[in-house]
């Protein structure tokens, strides 16, 4: 992972085995307790290899799926959980909100490579502590992890001041939704099977979700609101 810059305290600033795996804590009682989630097994392995070389960090559980890293959490209960973002049967804010109350103490890290600004504001909504991207080196994640652990917050500087520039959203949660839909070219029928709604009530969704958001027409708008990470 390589560039982010320093942390913060308090406010914004911040497989090599198979997945699933339990690991034993053999490192010295004060280590930090980690649980790392990510779909990616060469990603998760090389990074458990290498934060295993700190002396203060101890890889207790590994997932590749949200539901699964929910699941080893409440069995391990790490310290901190390092999550990837997007994961299958959950996304690392679904996994990260569910914590907050099955494994209260743990504090939660979203590491991803689609920093979008809609995805900072929603993690930070669910209670993440630190928020990094994938080019971060591991040494850089190593503190971070320490930092949050702290009890402070981390957010990338690049990513905090593209969220503050983008705004809030304007659009409703159902008009986000359907527009989430439609972004893949999907017909009008299928939206509405899918959100078991009328196909006019989706036109009028989508009609309202264009004009807020000036667009052509549906595709453009979808295209437009997941730039800014709204949907």
């Amino acid at each position: 992972m390589s560039g982010v810059s320093g942390a913060e305290t308090g406010g914004t600033g911040a497989d090599g085995a198979g997945a699933g795996e339990d690991r034993e804590a053999t490192g010295p009682t004060t280590a930090i307790r980690v649980l790392l989630a990510d779909d990616e097994h060469l990603i998760r392995g090389a990074l458990a290899a290498l934060l295993a070389l700190e002396d203060d960090l101890v890889i207790v559980a590994e997932a590749a799926s949200g539901p699964e890293a929910a699941a080893m959490a409440r069995a391990h209960r790490p310290d901190v959980a390092v999550l990837d973002l997007q994961m299958p049967g959950a996304d690392g804010v679904q996994v990260a909100s569910g914590l907050r109350t099955s494994v209260p103490e743990c504090r939660t890290m979203i590491v991803t490579s689609h920093g979008r600004p809609g995805h900072l504001k929603r993690a930070l909504a669910a209670g993440v502590r630190g928020f990094v991207p994938k080019t971060a080196s591991a040494q850089q994640l190593a503190e971070i992890i320490r930092t949050v652990h702290a009890g402070s917050r981390y957010v990338d500087p690049e990513l905090a001041a593209d969220a503050i520039s983008a705004g809030d959203s304007p659009l409703s949660a159902r008009e986000a939704e359907l527009l989430e839909l439609a972004a893949d070219g999907a017909p009008i029928a299928d939206i509405a099977r899918e959100a078991s709604l009328t196909q006019g009530t989706v036109r009028n969704y989508l009609s309202a979700a264009v004009a807020k958001l000036g667009a052509e027409n549906r595709h453009a708008a979808a295209r437009m609101a997941r730039e800014r990470g709204w949907i």
